[in-house]
């Protein structure tokens, strides 16, 4: 065969496999430049934004948000009911739903109520087969308290699931919509428990999302196809491929030469290397966010509150705003969410005082001063756009008041999981909100729930308030707990609260579909370039 003839031969074999899985012919691949590496493919054992934003494309839950707000649809389940009384969700289950054919698994059924118990039982017993062969920790799910909340799970029919619970929560379906809620084939799992291979459930996902796992390479590349039996419109984009970079700016760069096609959010300071690109389309929001430095309240000195005030008040924010978000379009963070939730407190206040920390300070027996670790965050993100820089400066800060703080940082998955082990005195972290509600910010991050091991706040009377509010149907009366339970946040500052950014994700311009969310996540479904 001579080579024209071949290269037209491979060109009519491209159109006619495009069309049998329903996509447009030589679809165009799209790149992302990530920031981090996922931690694992099984969204309920991760809450990071890196790993969500990765297993949101391949999982999907019950219910999702609107796209661009925080109105909830139906995905997984067609319908939902949510009772009189706010203590039961009953969810009609969407049929002819297939999960993923791929290399290492065929599945034999469509979708039903048994992967929704396999989900959720899974979250909740620790007795559970398959939590005995693979043991996990489900961060969002532990920290919701979600096993506390739970009456029970009724399995009615195949396609009819009821969620009952011990208290009325006006909160809790908007939790289905949640990364961490995306489901799972009860037949994979069963596949892999009978093969010794539950692990694999991490490695090698399975779920309904418009895209389908290909190959992952640890801090290179992590390669998604476009899934052919997908329950909606097919995607128009048939190779999803995320391009990890750490590096704020290799991922400009990458993106200005055309190695990727739109980019995690990107810093204030890099978009001067933007202007005037016509190539390029900057998008932006006013997302749902916070950046804070959380203390260890398990071990000495961050256990006493007089430390963790003094640490806080000796903070001078105005200068580090001015060094890390230099355009000033981030706000200053007073308390744990921001203030366009409903429920915030608009009496608190931040406050910069040396002399008042150094009073603290020898009040809680350091009038000599004291030594401490502060850990920088690996990674960049809009409420923290440099870590390192960042530590340096309260280094500085707290150098004024006799703190000697010395610096740590590591690698993103180790950062998590040595902060989890209660391993820092202060790390910083952050969290994004998908609701617009201040429980989602509360629950998770500052109830008893989320402190199993003692490092993080645990306080009987915020968690009356929050629990309160949470059951409460009277909008009135959960602004009012919320603001009680925010006065007692910043008597007892388990945090030091640092900026609410507006996020930026740029673009090359041919890219078209993409919508921002409010906690600046990035969803790939039906994006694609022209």
């Amino acid at each position: 065969m001579n080579l024209q003839r071949f290269t037209v031969l491979r060109v009519l074999l491209g159109f006619a496999a495009a069309l049998m899985i329903g996509l447009p012919a030589l679809a165009k691949p799209l790149v992302y430049c990530a920031d981090a590496s996922p931690e694992g493919f099984d969204p309920g054992m991760w809450d990071s934004a890196s790993t969500n934003t990765a297993t949101g494309q391949m999982f999907q839950g019950l219910l999702g948000f609107k796209r661009g707000g925080t109105e909830l649809q139906p995905q997984l389940a067609s319908a939902w009911t949510i009772s009189p009384d706010a203590k039961s969700v009953t969810f009609t289950l969407r049929q002819g739903v297939k999960f993923h054919q791929t290399p290492y698994f065929t599945p034999t059924r469509e979708f039903n109520a048994d992967d929704v118990m396999f989900t959720f039982e899974r979250f909740i017993d620790p007795q559970h087969p398959f939590n005995k062969a693979f043991p996990a920790t489900f961060v969002y799910a532990q920290n919701l308290g979600l096993a506390k909340l739970l009456e029970g799970i009724d399995r009615i029919d195949d396609h009819t699931v009821r969620f009952r619970l011990k208290a009325p929560n006006v909160t809790f379906a908007a939790n289905f919509a949640m990364a961490w809620a995306g489901i799972h084939s009860a037949e994979y799992a069963a596949q892999l428990l009978s093969q010794g291979r539950a692990s694999q459930i991490n490695t090698q996902p399975i779920g309904t999302g418009p895209y389908r796992f290909k190959s992952y390479a640890k801090d290179h590349v992590l390669r998604m196809q476009a899934n052919p039996d997908t329950w909606g419109p097919q995607q128009q984009t048939e190779k999803l491929i995320f391009s990890i970079s750490r590096e704020p700016n290799v991922r400009v760069q990458k993106l200005l030469a055309g190695e990727c096609h739109i980019t995690a959010a990107v810093r204030d300071l890099d978009l001067s290397a933007m202007d005037g690109r016509k190539d390029i389309t900057v998008m932006k929001t006013q997302a749902l966010n916070i950046s804070y430095l959380a203390f260890n309240l398990r071990k000495a000195p961050t256990d006493r509150r007089e430390v963790r005030e003094a640490l806080d008040i000796a903070i001078d924010r105005d200068s580090i705003f001015k060094a890390l978000f230099p355009r000033g379009d981030a706000l200053q963070a007073v308390s744990a969410f921001p203030p366009a939730i409903a429920g915030f407190n608009k009496a608190l206040k931040n406050e910069y005082n040396p002399a008042r920390a150094k009073a603290l300070l020898a009040k809680a027996g350091f009038a000599d001063g004291l030594e401490l670790d502060l850990w920088a965050l690996p990674v960049a993100r809009p409420t923290n756009p440099n870590g390192q820089l960042m530590a340096q400066l309260i280094q500085q800060d707290w150098a004024k008041i006799g703190v000697k703080a010395h610096i740590k940082t590591f690698e993103w998955g180790e950062y998590l999981k040595r902060a989890n082990n209660g391993e820092h005195s202060v790390y910083m972290s952050g969290w994004a909100g998908e609701t617009g509600d201040a429980d989602e910010f509360l629950t998770p991050n500052l109830s008893c729930a989320a402190n199993k091991t003692g490092i993080k706040f645990c306080n009987p009377e915020f968690e009356r308030l929050i629990d309160a509010a949470r059951a409460s149907t009277d909008p009135q009366k959960r602004v009012a707990l919320y603001e009680q339970a925010q006065e007692i946040f910043k008597r007892e500052r388990p945090w030091i609260t640092m900026a609410h950014s507006t996020v930026y994700i740029p673009m090359r311009k041919d890219v078209q579909g993409f919508v921002m969310a409010p906690n600046g996540s990035v969803d790939f479904e039906h994006v694609y370039r022209k």
